[in-house]
């Protein structure tokens, strides 16, 4: 399966006592669709996946492919630090209905290249699915090399798609594409969309975000591989002020879910202990970039 495009990494939305919330996550699924994105992403880092229980990580992972019922593919984090099991997430995934398993090197002292790429072969030859390479730093640890990607995608013919966060994203994902040649790898941006434009230019695929506006994100694509960069490049600058604001380090995610209960998806935008809440100084930080990016 070739993936492309833009795919949103789904929150977690929680009623004001931290229990899941369905309905809302129902109707950030239609607000995403309506948006015009090409697959969804659920467990994820921003999913919050880290402060879901095990039967929790279940439920969210059935409500989404429920809701989204086949009309566009879905991908299931299924990361753990031990080879068993994310052997046992991805199964669960695959048995669920996923149509791929986004996957982090494990995190244990003194990781080297070849014990990530015995990881992901040992999980490929386990479970028959495509595998993403999530290669992101700050969960994982280790920062994975271009040579090592390529290596994985080389061995690993299940893994040839990369959600690669690891800055600068489009020099390393010029590095990649070249180290690779000859094989179908596609290279998917994150890091709420921030580089977007310039990762499309070095060989992206599209973007696998959070971002809590993903027509915009959609519109650069569209234009961009319409020939039109000048014009991807207008709609690029033009938000990206709100794309780093909503990516900031530690309260991120509660931006994000602010935003989205604004859009009228999500009723409550807390997020799970421990985490980030947003102060009024922030709130109104967020009223002027979405006024002056035209979001409010």
């Amino acid at each position: 399966m070739s993936f492309g495009g833009v795919f949103s990494v789904l929150p977690t939305p929680f009623d004001p006592a931290g229990e899941l919330d369905f309905g809302s996550l129902r109707r950030v699924i239609d607000l995403f669709l309506a948006d015009g994105v090409n697959g969804f992403t659920a467990l994820g880092v921003t999913s919050e996946v880290a402060r879901l229980t095990e039967p929790e990580r279940d439920r969210v992972l059935d409500a989404v492919l429920a809701a989204v019922n086949g009309r566009v593919p879905v991908v299931a984090g299924t990361t753990a630090d031990g080879l068993r099991t994310c052997i046992e997430y991805t199964q669960r995934a695959k048995s669920a209905g996923a149509a791929a398993v986004m996957i982090s090197p494990p995190r244990m002292i003194k990781i080297n290249s070849d014990a990530v790429a015995k990881h992901f072969a040992e999980v490929a030859s386990a479970v028959d699915v495509p595998i993403i390479v999530q290669d992101y730093p700050p969960i994982s640890g280790y920062a994975m090399e271009a040579s090592l990607v390529a290596r994985i995608a080389r061995d690993v013919p299940a893994a040839r798609t990369i959600k690669l966060e690891d800055p600068p994203t489009p020099f390393k994902t010029s590095r990649i594409l070249e180290q690779s040649k000859g094989l179908d790898v596609a290279i998917f941006g994150g890091l709420g969309g921030v580089f977007l434009l310039e990762e499309l230019m070095a060989g992206a695929a599209g973007a696998m975000t959070g971002f809590a506006f993903p027509a915009i994100l959609v519109k650069i694509v569209m234009l961009f591989r319409a020939g039109r960069i000048d014009e991807a490049a207008e709609v690029f600058y033009a938000n990206v002020p709100l794309m780093r604001f909503e990516f900031q380090e530690g309260i991120g995610m509660a931006i994000r879910k602010e935003v989205l209960r604004r859009r009228g998806a999500i009723a409550h935008a807390g997020i799970r202990a421990p985490g980030g809440t947003l102060d009024e100084t922030t709130k109104q930080a967020l009223d002027r970039v979405m006024a002056w990016t035209g979001q409010a």
